[in-house]
């Protein structure tokens, strides 16, 4: 089974399932295709965006648990 955590990069995130763009764009974080982004972790990018980093890994693995 996939699953993420908040230490990934979002350029390792965006290899892992082609859900998780979408949902992260949702959340706002509308610069994925950002060099300076790919480096950044997930809890790094929620910091930036207001996000609770928990609640947003929790539900992409929610999602990804059914895929």
């Amino acid at each position: 089974m996939k699953q993420i955590n908040k230490d990934m990069r979002i350029g390792e995130l965006l290899y892992v399932d082609e859900i998780i763009a979408p949902i992260l764009i949702r959340e706002g974080m509308h610069c994925l295709g950002c060099p300076a982004s790919q480096m950044e972790t997930l809890e790094e990018a929620c910091m930036v965006h207001g996000i609770d980093c928990d609640a947003l890994t929790g539900q992409i693995n929610e999602i990804l648990a059914t895929r």
